[in-house]
């Protein structure tokens, strides 16, 4: 039975807030527990960082619409599957700044009924490692305003290194 794009997205949700709750946990020492999803106007998850509630916006990163469409199982044609390969030989730093940017800006758009907003961005592309989000991380252009008071990059779709995105941002 094929699961609808709802369910199937409010489960890469549930699963990225669980790792980087896990993650977080281990690299930080404070206790992450309790995910629950929320309604419209309000971020994705919700959790309680220690004894106060955390609410948490997922957003998955993917170097092309193409790769979104492989890593979760669709049919691809056989020119989509060699731009993949072709991607996949030549990363670039300026495609991951550009996709980075472009997810950071999309976010900062959106407002949240919310004391306390992190955003979670899961690393779902296969050409990108923690060593690259490090190289471009320096010189992200952010946007002037957004509701996060963090944010942080799951840096392997299954091992969850973390980075913290926002920390370096120039003031």
């Amino acid at each position: 039975m094929k699961r609808s794009s709802d369910e199937e997205k409010r489960q890469l949700e549930h699963d990225a807030a669980k790792l980087f709750l896990r993650c977080y946990e281990q690299q930080q020492g404070i206790h992450m527990r309790n995910i629950w999803h929320n309604e419209p106007n309000k971020p994705d998850v919700s959790c309680y960082q220690e004894n106060e509630q955390l609410d948490i916006e997922i957003a998955h990163l993917y170097a092309s619409e193409t790769e979104a469409m492989a890593v979760l199982g669709r049919p691809l044609s056989m020119q989509m599957q060699r731009d993949l390969a072709d991607m996949a030989q030549k990363p670039s730093e300026h495609r991951l700044r550009a996709a980075l940017e472009r997810l950071l800006k999309q976010k900062a758009k959106k407002r949240y009924y919310s004391e306390r907003t992190w955003l979670v961005i899961r690393n779902a592309s296969t050409i990108w490692r923690k060593v690259d989000f490090e190289a471009v991380i320096d010189d992200l252009n952010f946007p002037r305003t957004y509701q996060f008071e963090q944010i942080w990059l799951v840096c392997d779709f299954y091992r969850g290194e973390l980075l913290r995105v926002d920390e370096k941002r120039p003031i």
